[in-house]
């Protein structure tokens, strides 16, 4: 395991010796035959260091399979008690990522005994969530796993009903596709209103989220059911908020509007833009402007900047970023200063060519301008 010590941190190494014999060592107090070295033996075989972050949850199931109880019946049994076990020392319901595998387990190996298994991922997604989980589940048992929801939407955990709504996204980054959802998430509705107004946080935000995967399928839908709620309370004004999102960076008039900016009727003008003619990857692009109400009253403003980014295949892949939303008197003039880093992730490489930055006020691009991104130096 030292060549993973060695590297820089990644996510796939949440899953480690100490995390892994910890919960070795809760499987054999909740069922005493349970073999923990050769549990540890068979996740950390030959194979594991080639395998990423899923794989390796579905490593540790498929080790957990093969030292349980036999049937499945009683396997699952000693992972409720596990989870059950988890909660109590914890003290109270958590959502500790470390342990998915606890949920893919009968993800993989429940979804022919759903008698037992749905009432098993209520327990175990009070420690770890079971978002992903459930998702074969929806699918295969759908009129059951919709009821489901609903009634773990009023479940006196939170992280229950959590589940009810992060389970049940139609875009659930990671997770199964559901395609009926996708196609008509009305059943999702239902559960949203029951949430929206959740007194615990992570559970309106995952409200907002399902509303923001909504508006990439039915904006005019997600536009609607935004209106409906917005100006009730502050809480439903943040989900309304976080969930148009995507629409505000996509400069849907309609979603602007509905917080303030407006397009047609603010006047407004950006002067000195400048930018790095250049810039190499690994660097950094500077950029300033100004922005100037030329209007003759005072006005909101929601101000981004847009990268057309050149693609591997010589194609443009556009990326908008929030700078500022605020409001401005008549005449009166706005500087900013801002860089984007040009540094490859795992999530984004550069590519050397011609690239654009062009500002954007309230969804419409009032200045751009055009430069290198290049592999050498400048």
């Amino acid at each position: 395991m030292k060549e993973e010590q060695d590297q820089p941190f990644q996510l796939k190494n949440i899953y480690n010796q100490a995390l892994l014999n910890s919960f070795a060592e809760v499987l054999k107090k909740v069922w005493s035959p349970f073999p923990v070295s050769k549990f540890m033996h068979t996740v950390f075989d030959e194979s594991w260091p080639s395998l990423e972050l899923k794989q390796r949850t579905r490593h540790i199931s498929k080790a957990m399979r093969a030292h349980l109880p036999g049937p499945y019946a009683e396997a699952l049994v000693t992972v409720e008690k596990a989870a059950l076990h988890l909660i109590a020392q914890a003290g109270n319901d958590q959502m500790v990522f470390e342990y998915g595998f606890m949920a893919d387990f009968v993800e993989h190996f429940g979804v022919d005994d759903p008698d037992i298994s749905i009432p098993a991922l209520e327990t175990i997604t009070r420690f770890t969530s079971a978002e992903f989980a459930v998702r074969p589940y929806l699918i295969r048992y759908p009129e059951r796993m919709y009821a489901q929801m609903q009634d773990w939407a009023t479940h006196e955990s939170y992280a229950v009903r959590r589940l009810a709504s992060e389970g049940f996204r139609s875009r659930l980054p990671w997770g199964m596709g559901v395609p009926a959802l996708k196609r008509d998430p009305s059943p999702i509705l239902v559960v949203m209103e029951m949430l929206k107004t959740d007194p615990v946080e992570t559970v309106r935000r995952s409200v907002a989220n399902s509303l923001n995967d909504i508006s990439k399928d039915f904006p005019e839908l997600a536009l609607e059911l935004s209106k409906k709620w917005q100006g009730k309370n502050a809480e439903t004004d943040w989900v309304v908020r976080h969930g148009c999102r995507t629409l505000l960076k996509k400069g849907n008039p309609v979603a602007l509007q509905l917080f303030g900016f407006h397009q047609e009727s603010v006047s407004a003008i950006v002067n000195d833009l400048v930018a790095d003619h250049k810039v190499k990857i690994g660097e950094r692009l500077e950029f300033s402007f100004n922005l100037q109400n030329t209007g003759d009253r005072p006005s909101k403003f929601r101000v981004e900047y847009q990268i057309e980014y050149l693609t591997s295949t010589g194609k443009v892949s556009t990326k908008v970023f929030r700078i500022k939303e605020f409001q401005l008197d008549a005449g009166q003039v706005e500087s900013f200063k801002k860089y984007q880093r040009f540094q490859d992730f795992t999530t984004r490489k550069h590519y050397p060519g011609k690239h654009r930055i062009s500002i954007l006020v309230n969804g419409l691009a009032y200045a751009t301008r055009d430069f290198e991104v290049i592999t050498g130096s400048k």
